[in-house]
């Protein structure tokens, strides 16, 4: 059921124009329209400085469920969507039991949702060798595209591909017309590069040596090459390493159909300044040096990278070595879902960057990536999922605080700027300065009902 009409006003409306005062009228889980603050309804609410953002989408999210919601599952996970501003989220198809590699699999997650999901949820289907005759079956059944790894994924039960086996792969997708998103990292290059025996494991040092750029630079290398004979659509997944950034640009500028997202992690964390033994900042591709990053935000300011997502991907303190502090060992995966917002926000206003810019990043690019009409945008028609963001608001982060399953993340204790202070789903409040009043409302989303 939709909630009653309503009218929220801000100087601060982030719309595709830009940023600027505003009234956004909703009825019936839709924006209706959005007009000058002299045209609105009788009745509206003005927010004044607090500003109003669409709906955050995340297309890049490890839940886990079923099989491994210890790691995390879809209560949790979709709690610290709604918290962070986050409406739409899609599901990746690994690290759960089964994967999502067709369309018996994804049925058994689809139950899984039942009555538990915050926010909406659209699902990636994936890939693996020996489940290519899946495609067609998982494509009709509504994933949004499929998910391939070209090196080991981590989990036994997600085999990889070859870079060189990759053309057909685009191929397959290509004639369902969906992206193939993929894990770029070179197993070659990957294999030439491990930890000494005499290595020290807590060092991350040790980890960041064994996961070199020259990994992605040659598997994406590998995939263009694919594409330039394939045809297609691509996209990259979580790029560290910004050697990659001129090979994209390049293609684009060939006319290729390849989009590209990097993640919070990459753009607000660096590795001379990860102390050995912190495993909480584990992941792969690995957490790159000051420069590099700085390298990343010329990427998102020029347009190349295309969107900022998590790669949500917890997991329990032992599997994330917290004690030990051994690098090579732990569970690679970073814990933020809540957290994008205020961290990018804080980040990019750093740079320069405004709240459209982040909006862009976050929200509509994500959007796009997917396919997900009438999400992560705040025009006339498109699905009421608003964010009230006062952007001037300083905060500490506090892992215990966070909704998601397990307490931690490498933002523990960091100061940013930006609270949310509501989140709207199709119209309805669904969280009011941290806390959620409302039973579980999201839905899952289909291909053909995005």
């Amino acid at each position: 059921m939709s909630a009653d009409p309503f009218a929220l006003g801000s100087r601060r409306v982030i719309t595709p124009a830009g940023e600027g005062p505003g009234v956004v009228v909703v009825a019936e889980g839709r924006i209706v329209e959005i007009v000058a603050p002299g045209d609105a309804p009788a009745g509206w609410e003005d927010l004044g400085e607090l500003a109003i953002l669409p709906g955050l989408v995340d297309s890049h999210v490890h839940i886990n469920d079923p099989g491994r919601a210890h790691w995390e599952g879809f209560d949790t996970a979709t709690r610290a969507a709604a918290a962070g501003g986050i409406t739409t989220l899609v599901d990746m198809p690994l690290n759960c039991l089964p994967p999502t590699t067709n369309a018996e699999a994804l049925q058994t997650k689809l139950d899984a949702t039942e009555g538990r999901l915050h926010v909406d949820v659209a699902f990636w289907g994936g890939v693996v060798p020996g489940s290519e005759e899946h495609l067609a079956d998982l494509h009709d059944a509504g994933v949004l595209g499929f998910k391939a790894f070209l090196c080991d994924s981590g989990v036994p039960e997600y085999g990889s591909f070859t870079p060189a086996t990759a053309a057909r792969l685009l191929e397959r997708t290509a004639a369902l017309g969906v992206p193939l998103i993929v894990h770029a990292e070179d197993p070659s290059v990957l294999a030439a590069s491990p930890p000494s025996s005499d290595a020290d494991p807590r060092a991350y040092r040790t980890w960041l040596d064994s996961r070199p750029a020259d990994a992605e630079v040659a598997a994406i290398g590998a995939l263009l090459d694919g594409l330039r004979t394939t045809g297609g659509r691509l996209h990259v997944l979580h790029l560290s390493a910004a050697d990659a950034v001129e090979h994209l640009a390049q293609a684009r500028r060939e006319g290729l159909d390849v989009t590209v997202e990097t993640c919070p992690h990459y753009l607000t964390l660096t590795a001379e300044d990860i102390p050995d033994g912190a495993t909480d900042h584990k992941c792969a591709p690995p957490i790159r040096e000051r420069a590099n990053q700085d390298r990343l935000w010329a990427g998102l300011a020029e347009g190349t990278i295309d969107a900022i997502v998590s790669d949500h991907s917890p997991a329990p303190a032992q599997d994330k070595g917290l004690e030990s502090g051994d690098f090579v060992a732990a569970w690679g995966g970073i814990a933020s879902l809540q957290l994008g917002l205020p961290l990018i926000w804080t980040a990019a206003r750093a740079r320069g960057f405004r709240l459209n810019d982040v909006v862009s990043w976050m929200a509509s690019g994500p959007a796009r990536l997917a396919g997900l009409r009438n999400k992560g945008v705040l025009t006339p028609g498109a699905e009421a999922d608003l964010v009230v963001f006062d952007p001037d608001a300083t905060w500490s982060i506090d892992a215990a605080a966070l909704h998601h399953r397990h307490p931690i993340t490498p933002y523990h204790g960091r100061r940013v700027d930006g609270v949310v202070r509501r989140t709207y789903l199709r119209g309805e409040c669904i969280v009011r300065d941290g806390d959620l009043p409302l039973p579980a409302s999201g839905r899952t989303r289909r291909r053909d009902q995005v």
